[in-house]
């Protein structure tokens, strides 16, 4: 994370001097690369489901290589972490800041860039509303959770772990919450949960480049590693009689929260790996909070606490 941040000169996100105005004298970065219309051959970005290539997954592979909507495309580029391969926008793609820093930054790292009419993208797009702009990538890989267990740029660990998150829009605004509220590292099971499809990285606006992702072959002995370390495991169960504001848990040391899933909530045996099982108040009728909503709640909680 780190290393990741010097390209875009801290949070604000502002371009080094000078790459705007490169990026739109750059006719190859503009406009494409010669030949490359929105007619003839097929301008379908390389890349996508391992599966339809006829290839078996890395088991390390997170997905994340098909990455749709201008923030974690720009996202995407600033951090340079992933080789680009290919992106292609919109031929009427308006001339916003974030348009041109994307053009801008494909031309200094010399990555192809095609135009397309906007019914072609949205043809090739993969969620519902893309912004005009579809870039291919490098795959994400997984963190070894070993990595995850130690302190992080002089932090305790603060992990995030999912318990059978399968809505891919829920993930990625989990993600987006858990960099914002400087989560170290999120642990996700191999099996039964979503993983970063087109429409998790899109919803989480960026922070897959950002944050440490590991995969698990069960939550259960996952948390039972942290607890040999030390690492002090919650987990937001709706019916548990304590609330998350009454938790006596050393939140300034290393802990990890835990989420189930909607409607069913956390497993049977995670739940009772967990140390302390806590849930968030509520004053209305409705049953639960989207579980998007339950983690930033629960992870300002651990922010607060820690400030």
């Amino acid at each position: 994370m780190s290393n990741a941040r010097g390209r875009k000169g801290g949070r604000g996100g502002t371009p080094k001097p000078g790459r705007r105005s490169q990026g739109r004298n750059n006719p190859s970065a503009a406009r494409g690369r010669p030949g490359a219309a929105a007619g003839g051959r097929s301008t379908a970005p390389r890349g996508g489901d391992d599966r339809q290539r006829g290839r078996q997954r890395d088991p390390d592979d997170l997905g994340g290589d098909r990455v749709e909507g201008r923030q974690a495309v720009v996202e995407l580029l600033r951090v340079g972490k992933r080789k680009v391969r290919e992106i292609v926008v919109a031929e009427d793609i308006d001339d916003s800041v974030i348009v041109a820093e994307i053009l801008d930054l494909a031309a200094e790292d010399r990555v192809p860039v095609t135009r397309v009419a906007r019914r072609k993208l949205d043809e090739l797009a993969r969620t519902d509303a893309p912004q005009g702009v579809i870039a291919t990538a490098k795959s994400v890989r997984a963190t070894d959770f070993d990595d995850l267990t130690q302190p992080f740029e002089g932090r305790q660990p603060f992990l995030l772990m999912l318990d059978g998150i399968t809505d891919p829009g829920n993930l990625g605004a989990i993600l987006r919450t858990a960099e914002v509220a400087g989560v170290t590292g999120v642990v996700i099971p191999r099996h039964r949960a979503a993983r970063l499809t087109p429409a998790a990285v899109k919803s989480a606006a960026g922070a897959v480049e950002y944050l440490r992702i590991s995969l698990v072959g069960g939550l259960p002995a996952a948390m039972g590693q942290l607890a040999d370390k030390g690492i002090w495991t919650i987990g937001l169960a709706a019916r548990a009689p304590q609330s998350i504001w009454e938790s006596t848990a050393a939140f300034d040391g290393p802990v990890a929260m835990v989420l189930g899933a909607e409607g069913a909530g956390l497993g049977r045996l995670v739940s009772e790996r967990c140390d302390e099982l806590v849930s968030i108040p509520q004053f209305g009728k409705l049953d639960s909070l989207n579980v998007a909503n339950a983690a930033a709640v629960a992870c300002y909680e651990v922010v607060r606490r820690r400030s």
